[in-house]
């Protein structure tokens, strides 16, 4: 597939000086690219902070030759086989390293996939290097870990600052380059419901753009009149109407929402379901920092609470 158009290709930084990164990790990076060596790489972290981006960057700035496999959708055993045999068994043409980059390894199978996996590391190991990025470590079996670099892409609070005021930069030389005006108080408030989501900032304000201007139109807010609609929607049970109301909204922080709702328990729930209702709500709006799919996630706690508590 084609994905040219997509500003978040066509932006991706290509050196590792250009990713949005804390000090310790770039340092940590650009000393691989110095020593001219790069071991098998387990990248972990939130969704969008910039693995694969790195995973990219390293290996063009090594000259090595590389393929991409997307666990998600190739992370057949079959499929896994042939594409890295096909690649790691042949010599580099430039003479530099092979790099297996597996994007979404946790979307693996633990039992079948990733024990073969090793396998194939150890096969290919004096020819090819293998560079994994996952959401959750902790779904990469232990005899992986083993055998790779552990990585974690994590932003400290004294980070935050200096990596979202370069995010901001980024962001509106991107904007400038196409030709799309915006007021920076916006600007501002999308980076801060999104960061470190780097992905989902540049997939959005790509939509936004279509009107040509990102301004405060955008930023909408769930009014307690619309809250109404969605709490008799569950009082009802409307499967289709309360989903409705879920695409309708998607352009609010999830957070947002969830505290909204979480706020308005006692008016529209029964005292004895609230405790239950509490940690439906808490358990999915943790999931909502990690989810690939905000509407599906939302979806779900909202099925679930229509479905388990009960209403005034």
């Amino acid at each position: 597939m084609n994905t040219d158009f997509l500003w978040v290709e066509q932006y991706r930084p290509g050196k590792i000086d250009d990713c949005i990164l804390p000090t310790s990790l770039k340092t940590l990076f650009k000393s691989f690219i110095t020593k001219g060596e790069l071991s098998n790489l387990l990248f972990s972290g939130t969704p969008g902070i910039g693995k694969t981006t790195v995973a990219k960057a390293l290996c063009e700035e090594l000259n090595c030759d590389w393929i991409m496999i997307n666990g998600s959708e190739e992370g057949g055993i079959d499929v896994l086989r042939n594409k890295i045999k096909n690649f790691a068994s042949t010599v580099s043409l430039s003479g530099g390293k092979k790099v297996v980059i597996l994007d979404e390894a946790d979307y693996l199978n633990p039992q079948s996939t990733q024990p073969a996996l090793r396998g194939f590391i150890e096969e290919f190991h004096a020819n090819c290097r293998f560079i994994l990025t996952c959401n959750f470590k902790n779904r990469i079996i232990e005899p992986l870990h083993s055998r790779f670099s552990n990585i974690e892409f994590r932003i400290n609070p004294k980070d935050k600052p200096k990596l979202a005021s370069q995010l901001f930069s980024r962001a509106a030389f991107i904007l400038k380059e196409q030709n799309v005006d915006y007021e920076e108080k916006v600007l501002a408030e999308l980076i801060k419901k999104h960061f470190p989501d780097f992905r989902k900032l540049i997939n959005e304000l790509q939509r936004y753009s279509v009107s040509g201007v990102i301004d405060a139109g955008i930023l909408v807010n769930v009014s307690d009149e619309n809250l109404k609609t969605l709490i008799n929607h569950l009082k009802a049970k409307d499967f289709t109407e309360m989903r409705k109301w879920v695409v309708h909204n998607l352009d609010n922080d999830p957070v947002k929402i969830f505290r909204k709702i979480y706020d308005n328990l006692y008016d529209n729930l029964q005292p004895e379901t609230i405790p239950h209702a509490v940690l439906i709500l808490a358990d999915y709006q943790h999931k909502s920092a990690f989810v690939a799919d905000q509407e599906i996630n939302f979806v779900a706690c909202l099925t679930e609470l229509m479905s388990q508590v009960k209403f005034k």
